[in-house]
């Protein structure tokens, strides 16, 4: 009996041992296993300099700098390697290494993190994915069940000169499925943008957008909410551009969105900005197509949307009109009695009884309802609505109902010409004229981007934006200097009427020369006004603004001078022409003044190119009056 004991403790203690055998070669195997595989798979990607590729360096955003890589992404988060935002090579080991890491949260873990990161390790090496940690990276499957896509679309809302974000317009992309067309409104629009704070306003942040002090997100959003903001609330017309990318190609892009969900970027107003990034995501979708190479000062929206022109990334083209643009349409096809009639109903549902109603025609009287309906809901869009507003239009969509279905409203606008399709953003002009006698010739160079007697085709009509524009002159007996150089000048011109009343207003600041006391200098300067715009006839505006003005130069009695002033002038559009006649002055506190009369005219040539004819005469202090004559070949790039 006590044998069997014996036998069967001894049986006992050999399992114990064989097991511990067992699990200790299993470890050693196992970890043996690993470093096998990690060793093979970083030895092929130094065999292949995997780290130079452009797929790699995509996915980690480097850009080139004085010879050396530097990555666009401003997140330590983002990197494994300490020095990975310089390094590409010892960024990609370190995944490699970390593909092999079990973490506590499966959600942190590579394979989760960094999705794209890992397939295109994976396909490049020929990994052997049973290798990795089993995981459930169930973020990021649900955040891929609710952005279900298989294809892209980008996104432009156009100028919009009351915002200094959106003067210049604005691209975002759209994530859409192609087995639901008719969803576009539940797609994910992808944007990237500044995080601003409640408290910065506009100026604060143009400041900081350009000299890079908010760090920029891709932020992924119903698109909803984004033609609510750009096209109801801003009053924005938004150009829709169906990229052909394919149903692989837009997984990859998603994947890499994924990497970059919360991960911060500088962010620079005219460059590393919310155009330039989506681009980015493009080149990561389509590998071999270079769209950044080119941006080195500005990254214009509008000069995205070229850039994917060019790479033939454009399927289709579709433009959805503001709301604001419809009613506009619609009102300038109805003569002015019919006009005041749906001004008249939108305030007062009983005008609808009046005689001058009741003569009309069935179809002219719900056109006219449609309209008043239209425009009461637009003037509330940004009020919170009183009862009595939302009872009147209540009773004006009662009224619509009323008429049969079968007659139609003609709600068709033709579309404009398409932003990208307008002269190109920078432009450098050569000039030959007079002034003060003396004859001059003067090269310039603009930034950006368009000036009211500009090519209007693609543009907002009345709108000036312009940033960085600068004049050198070779004048008779003075030689080569600066003569102007502005930082921004802005001006807009925007029509007043019964329905809509707009702001117009304009901002300049910069340096110039300017003739004081009989003495020609540089001087520096920052004015601006507000006022009015009238339309005289189609394409023919009136404007006059109150205009207020600070200088800083030496014949003035104080250091910092300001002035009071006006301008007032016609602006005319014809096919291939533009001009513009202004009459403006100030008047300074030491009773220097100036008063003076421009005419402005430029001819079209073609779209990116024109010919321009400027004449200034000019009244001031002392008696003494000038002229500046010249004209200018223009050439837009």
């Amino acid at each position: 009996m006590l044998q069997v004991t014996n036998n069967k403790h001894t049986l006992n203690q050999l399992r114990t041992l064989l097991c511990l055998l067992l699990i200790f070669s299993t470890c050693v195997f196992s970890g043996n296993s690993e470093q096998s595989f990690l060793d093979t798979a970083i030895n092929q990607a130094k065999e292949k300099n995997l780290w130079e590729k452009n797929e790699w360096l995509n996915l980690l955003h480097y850009n080139k700098e004085s010879g050396h890589y530097v990555s666009q992404v401003d997140d330590s988060r983002f990197f494994y390697a300490t020095d990975g935002r310089k390094n590409p090579q010892t960024e990609l080991i370190e995944t490699l290494k970390h593909l092999l890491i079990k973490t506590k949260d499966d959600n942190q873990q590579t394979q989760c993190r960094f999705i794209a990161r890992t397939k295109w390790l994976s396909k490049q090496l020929k990994l052997d994915t049973e290798q990795f940690p089993t995981v459930h990276c169930s973020e990021y499957l649900k955040w891929r069940e609710l952005t279900q896509s298989d294809s892209v679309t980008m996104i432009f809302p156009a100028y919009h000169l009351n915002s200094p974000s959106s003067m210049f317009g604005h691209t975002l992309l759209r994530l859409d499925n192609s087995k639901n067309p008719q969803s576009e409104w539940l797609s994910f629009a992808v944007n990237f943008g500044a995080n601003i704070t409640s408290d910065d306003n506009s100026l604060i942040y143009a400041y900081r957008g350009l000299v890079g002090g908010y760090p920029g997100t891709f932020i992924t959003e119903p698109y909803f909410k984004k033609i609510q903001e750009y096209n109801r609330i801003e009053h924005r017309d938004i150009w829709e551009y169906k990229l052909n990318l394919t149903s692989k190609e837009t997984q990859i892009m998603i994947n890499h969105l994924w990497e970059l969900k919360t991960i911060n970027f500088d962010y620079y107003f005219f460059d590393e900005n919310c155009s330039y990034r989506l681009l980015e995501l493009l080149e990561v979708a389509r590998p071999g197509i270079e769209l950044t190479e080119d941006y080195i000062l500005t990254a214009i929206p509008v000069d995205t949307v070229r850039t994917i022109e060019q790479a033939q990334l454009i399927e289709s083209v579709n433009y959805r009109p503001a709301r604001a643009t419809k009613i506009q349409y619609a009102l300038a096809s109805l003569p002015k009695e019919q006009q005041q009639i749906v001004l008249q109903s939108s305030e007062n549902i009983n005008t609808l009884q009046s005689d001058s109603f009741a003569q009309l025609q069935e179809k002219e009287k719900k056109t006219i309802i449609d309209l008043a309906y239209k425009y009461l809901r637009y003037k509330t869009t940004k009020e919170k609505r009183e009862t009595a507003t939302a009872k009147r239009s209540h009773q004006l969509l009662s009224e619509l109902n009323r008429y049969p279905v079968d007659i139609s409203i003609n709600n068709t606008i033709s579309t404009p010409t398409a932003p990208e399709k307008a002269h190109k953003s920078k432009r450098a002009d050569f000039t030959f004229g007079q002034r003060l006698n003396n004859n001059y010739a003067e090269f310039g160079f603009k930034m950006a981007f368009h000036d009211l007697e500009d090519n209007k085709d693609g543009f907002l009509q009345g709108a000036q934006i312009n940033i960085g524009s600068i004049k050198f002159r070779a004048e008779d007996n003075v030689g080569l200097r600066l003569y102007r150089l502005d930082f921004v000048d802005i001006f807009s011109l925007t029509p007043k009427n019964k329905f809509f009343n707009p702001l117009s207003w304009k901002v300049n600041t910069g340096f110039e020369r300017q003739l004081t006391n009989n003495k020609d200098q540089l001087i520096y300067q920052l004015n601006g006004g507000a006022g009015g715009t009238w339309e005289i006839l189609k394409n023919h505006q009136f404007y006059t603004l109150a205009t207020a003005r600070m200088e800083i130069n030496e014949q003035l009695k104080r250091a910092l001078e300001p002035a009071i002033g006006f301008n007032a002038g016609f602006l005319s559009h014809f096919k291939h022409t533009t001009a513009r006649l202004e009459f403006s002055g100030e008047q300074f506190l030491d009773n220097i003044y100036r008063l003076r009369v421009q005419y402005i005219q430029n001819f079209v040539l073609s779209t990116n190119h024109s010919i321009k004819l400027f004449a200034k005469h000019q009244w001031q202090e002392n008696n003494t009056e000038y002229s500046d004559v010249n004209f200018s070949y223009q050439y837009y790039f």
